[in-house]
Formats: C-alpha cells, sequence, structure tokens
C-alpha cells in the first residue's frame, strides 16, 4: 500500500548515494533522510500517517488502532522492561 500510495502521490524516491553514509561531511549528512530509529518512533508514524492503509477497505482505521496498540503493549512496552543483550553483556560482571 505504501507503493502504491507512492505511485498516486508522483513520490521520486531520493536518488542513490554512492559513498560512505558515516563518512560525509556534516552539511550532507543533515540532507539524508533516515527511517525511525525504534519501534516507538515507527508506531508513532504510523499512528499519525496511515490513509494509504484505508484505500481501497484493505486495512479499517480498527484495524490499525489495534495493531498499533498491541505494538505497543506486547513488543514494545515488553522490550522496555527488560535489558536488552547488549546491556547485560556491558554490566553483567560488574
Amino acid at each position: 500500500m505504501a507503493g502504491l500510495d507512492g505511485v498516486i502521490n508522483k513520490i521520486e524516491p531520493p536518488k542513490p548515494i554512492d559513498e560512505d553514509l558515516y563518512e560525509l561531511e556534516p552539511e550532507l549528512k543533515r540532507q539524508v533522510k533516515s527511517t525511525p530509529g525504534s519501534l516507538l518512533e515507527v508506531l508513532d508514524a504510523l499512528e499519525v500517517d496511515n490513509e494509504y492503509l484505508l484505500r481501497g477497505g484493505v486495512f479499517t482505521t480498527d484495524l490499525i488502532e489495534t495493531w498499533i496498540d498491541y505494538k505497543r503493549v506486547k513488543e514494545f512496552d515488553q522490550v522496555a522492561l527488560r535489558p536488552h543483550p547488549w546491556e547485560f553483556y556491558l554490566y553483567h560482571d560488574i
């Protein structure tokens, strides 16, 4: 549905960057859009922008809201309550 939304709205994807993104100059780095950094950011973005999923009756508002709520409660909240494996690795012997 997101791909169809891009076609319908004539959204041009950005040009590919054939350079090491970590080595870019700061002014160029600011121009590079990035994806959300966490599940919470993804869910927040989906909550704000989901009209494209409603086109053609593919998804319902109720389904989208239920899915977002489920992801927040069953995944994000559960992961946030526990140490990440990397945290355990870093601090387990202190």
